[in-house]
């Protein structure tokens, strides 16, 4: 563990996917695997893996490097539970603190299987005794046959809900990992008699996650001849051990340990929240609004989403959408409506709460070379700057209430922050005076985590950092000189939008900042790369900044879909 270099405080986990699954050592540190499970999204705090959506959280108590602390732990939690806001926690590891003893809910063990250890010759002689009518197969399809053997499952009632949520997610997880597999073993009429679900994206070692066996078709050491497979593949794959995930029933524990687990680690469980917690923006949602007729009333303005493209492989359809990060309108029926047709929803980029703020950390943070644009822009241009983003100001202003609350410090900005964050800021500040206060990614972001849809973002942060980092400083310069003519493109632009007219879309030409080759061209490319799985498969809506969609309607074209005007 010593060649790993995480950082004392918070810094987002999926920028570092391959550093924690090289340091992993519980099926929870399979962070892909999580996120998708959890729905939140996974960052670090002092050596520990969270994850955090809304206002939950998920504290894996296992330390990416070195020895377990229950006091660094809590301290860690402490901390992303300030960083996240977060009411309600669940947190596992080896041993709670005590501040927590009181909290748990669960108490378990850990098992693994050294695969350097031989297998016992009388398990051996009993898969080998299945395997004369069974045959054993691998693969990722979750067939209706799964389905009727994970129902049979889930139905018992001993099973604790955390593992009964865990089957009925299997399905999703498939479609969208590529470490995940599924072993079979059908008899002579090819019926699903047993079956293991394994995640391999852990360096050291293979998770058993899953496994089930059929009371229907049932054949005597069917699961026998899959476990043998399974260390078959472990091995094929150069894994040290198979974590056997947590003992559950006394009936498992000792399957578990007649083939060979062994203690790993303990396991406890705690359940808390966050005691007295008032105030902060309110969540307008029908689960907490009382009054429904308020809550329609609190809701903006609604459009039909027509900056929509169907997209066709095969007689599988999904569908790709030009997004908008400000915009005045609100589309959340409509996007509702389309994501009830999806499994997956995929965005440009991760947009939860800790995200945003490593990029506005980001943002802020300038080394002494740094040029400032406050010393590009003359003192004239300043002072329109300040008119056009911050509206009228002085004592007649406030007197007759043409001021507006919360808009940006203009010079702050040119003069603390880099280059890209000023342009984002003072330009979506432009917008909120002119009453433009939804985000249209935003939106369908929280509606699609809402509608419990699997979400995925197709760049890191750090890749979306460099990003905007090319941004040229001369084209952010133009374009704040040019700031007499932001209200015109705003009333052209949102015409545009609501027709679906992307070629009337005035922000999409060369004159505004970000419309670059190194920031378009280039990201369509990569963009293209990593949502053609998911068209190929279908049921899936894809939604990226809308000047991206003048060329990638002609790459899905060129790459074999049938792309037709959807909105």
């Amino acid at each position: 563990m010593s060649n790993q270099n995480f950082p004392d405080e918070i810094f987002l986990g999926l920028s570092n996917v391959p550093m924690v699954l090289d340091a992993a050592s519980v099926p929870e540190h399979s962070i892909e695997f999580m996120r998708i499970v959890s729905g939140g999204e996974p960052f670090i705090c002092r050596d520990y893996l969270f994850f955090s959506e809304h206002d939950w959280l998920i504290g894996v108590g296992y330390p990416l490097k070195g020895a377990y602390d229950s006091a660094v732990f809590e301290g860690a939690l402490n901390k992303a539970m300030k960083v996240t806001q977060a009411r309600e926690a669940w947190v596992i590891c080896p041993d709670l603190p005590d501040t927590l003893k009181g909290n748990r809910i669960e108490k378990d063990m850990f098992s693994s299987l050294d695969l350097n250890s031989k297998v016992r010759l009388r398990l051996l002689n009993l898969a080998q005794r299945a395997s004369k009518s069974l045959r054993v197969e691998t693969g990722r399809d979750f067939t209706p046959e799964h389905q009727e053997l994970w129902a049979e499952f889930i139905s018992r009632k001993d099973m604790k809900p955390r593992v009964r949520d865990l089957y009925a997610r299997t399905e999703k997880v498939l479609k969208v990992l590529t470490d995940l597999l599924l072993i079979n073993a059908r008899d002579e009429k090819n019926n699903l008699v047993s079956c293991l679900l394994l995640d391999f994206a852990p360096r050291k070692f293979a998770s058993y996650i899953l496994g089930g066996h059929s009371r229907k078709y049932y054949q005597p050491y069917s699961t026998d001849l899959l476990f043998r497979e399974m260390i078959s593949l472990a091995r094929s794959r150069d894994k040290e051990f198979i974590h056997l995930g947590l003992g559950v029933n006394p009936g498992i524990t000792r399957f578990k340990v007649k083939w060979g687990g062994r203690v790993h680690s303990g396991f406890e469980m705690a359940g808390l929240k966050r005691p007295g917690r008032t105030g902060g923006a309110a969540v307008f949602s029908p689960q907490v609004m009382e009054n429904k007729t308020r809550f329609l009333m609190s809701l903006p303005e609604q459009k039909k989403f027509r900056m929509l493209w169907k997209v066709e492989y095969d007689g599988r359809i999904s569908w790709i959408g030009g997004s908008a990060h400000f915009f005045r309108h609100s589309f959340r029926y409509f996007f509702r409506k389309l994501f009830q047709k999806a499994d997956i929803v995929i965005f440009e980029g991760p947009l939860d709460r800790i995200s945003m703020a490593s990029v506005e950390q980001a943002g802020r943070t300038l080394n002494q070379s740094y040029t400032s644009l406050a010393s590009l822009l003359k003192e004239e241009e300043i002072k329109s700057l300040e008119r056009v983003v911050r509206g009228p100001e002085g004592f007649w202003a406030r007197f007759l209430g043409g001021t507006e609350k919360d808009l940006p410090d203009v010079r702050y900005y040119l003069s603390r922050t880099r280059h890209w964050m000023a342009f984002f800021t003072l330009w979506s500040g432009f917008l909120r005076r002119m009453e433009w206060e939804q985000s249209v990614d935003r939106e369908a972001w929280d509606l699609a985590k809402e509608m419990d849809k699997c979400v995925i973002a197709m760049e890191s942060i750090p890749e979306q950092l460099n990003t905007l980092e090319s941004i040229p400083v001369e084209r952010i310069i133009s374009f704040f000189r040019n700031c007499s003519q932001w209200k015109r493109m705003a009333r052209q632009n949102e015409k545009a939008y609501l027709r679906g007219d992307l070629e009337g879309m005035f922000g999409t030409s060369t004159e505004f900042p970000s419309r670059t080759t190194q920031v378009i061209n280039r990201r369509d490319e990569l963009f293209l790369e990593r949502m053609i799985p998911h068209l190929n498969r279908g049921r899936c809506v894809v939604l990226v900044g809308t000047a991206h969609m003048f060329n990638l309607r002609g790459m899905l074209r060129n790459a074999g879909f049938r792309v037709s005007k959807a909105g």
